[in-house]
């Protein structure tokens, strides 16, 4: 088996193979364009039948080599950058180049196979995912309009929050939008003009942040309606998963998916006393969204409240069983230790 590794960049890409024993082999470097993709093919054709890849930024700068690749029947995985970003942190040499990134890459995927996500062509979770990165981006642009108007406010009026309503309502922002005072300073009128400036902004973002809601929810609606009935995942939250998780099944396992979204636990045990530690790993967008869930089953679901109570009866701090939920908590190490559960599978399909 013929593993190559391929660092992704906006104009280049680089790759690396190795032989079934990890040693390098050969390696090609070309342009990220349609010819590029075709001259990799070639290359990879002339390395043996029993192959595979593992793009770093498969779904950012590789994407289209991703696509290109799976389109004519390749098998292709995709690379956390978190994850040889760990591998190079922790070997004897820390010099950084494409090929050595390529390398790391390919490492990876020898060592890993099969258990790492795999690339499939892409069907309506593509859109999801743009929709859902496009609305993310908004609603952090809302957030830091109303944080310069707050600054803007508290300089004209440090007690402005007892008469004004929140910028999250429509009254508060259509206030905003004609915002005055009765300063007649210089520097005060420029402040009153710019909350003007900012609120139109504002209200703008807010109404791109509802349009990209309403097109999440109508795509995600004819298939993901059904994880609408988990406890905290509304028809929005299905969509934005789906998208992120991608098409078909790309997960061999569920330990893979907890491994992607950075929700398996990681053992950090002593003294006989068995802990888990949070992982720092996987894709942080998908964390956040598996968190809020968590956090709304925490408060809405008995089930959940039950399950977390006994959980932290049995020796767990709360943030612990919320974070891990299945992992074990015995006092004692040997043969009453145990791996963790593995929570729910769900692989995108």
């Amino acid at each position: 088996m013929i593993t190559v590794g391929v660092d992704a960049h906006k104009k280049i890409h680089v790759a690396l193979a190795l032989d079934e024993f990890g040693r390098e082999a050969t390696h090609w470097q070309g342009a990220n364009s349609e010819r590029g993709w075709d001259s990799f093919q070639i290359w990879l054709e002339s390395l043996g039948e029993e192959r595979r890849v593992g793009i770093e930024g498969a779904w950012g700068y590789g994407r289209g080599l991703a696509q290109h690749l799976v389109t004519a029947g390749e098998v292709v995985h995709e690379v956390n950058a978190r994850w040889t970003a760990a591998g190079r942190r922790s070997a004897r040499k820390s010099d950084k180049t494409d090929r050595l990134d390529a390398h790391a890459v390919a490492v990876y995927v020898h060592r890993e196979g099969d258990g790492l996500p795999r690339i499939a062509c892409e069907d309506e979770t593509a859109v999801l995912d743009l929709l859902a990165t496009e609305r993310e981006a908004a609603v952090g642009e809302a957030t830091r309009l109303r944080n310069q108007i707050h600054a803007l406010l508290l300089q004209l009026d440090p007690e402005y929050q007892r008469t004004l309503p929140a910028m999250k309502s429509q009254s508060g922002l259509a206030i905003l939008l004609s915002y005055q005072t009765a300063s007649e300073q210089p520097i005060d009128r420029a402040r009153v003009a710019a909350v003007q400036r900012l609120a139109q902004r504002l209200a703008l973002t807010l109404s791109q942040v509802n349009e990209l809601s309403e097109q999440l929810r109508a795509w995600a609606a004819p298939r993901f309606t059904p994880l609408t009935r988990l406890c905290g995942v509304n028809l929005l939250t299905a969509g934005v998963l789906a998208g992120m998780l991608g098409p078909g099944q790309r997960f061999k396992s569920d330990a893979a998916l907890a491994a992607y979204a950075g929700v398996a636990p990681l053992e950090a045990s002593s003294a006989g006393r068995v802990r888990h530690r949070l992982s720092r790993g996987g894709n942080r967008r998908l964390n956040a969204v598996l968190y809020r869930i968590a956090l709304t089953q925490a408060h809405f679901s008995p089930e959940a409240r039950t399950y977390l109570d006994r959980r932290v009866s049995e020796g767990k701090t709360r943030r612990e069983a919320v974070r891990h939920p299945h992992a074990r908590s015995d006092q004692h190490s040997g043969s009453n230790r145990t791996t963790p559960r593995r929570p729910r599978r769900y692989t995108g399909g």
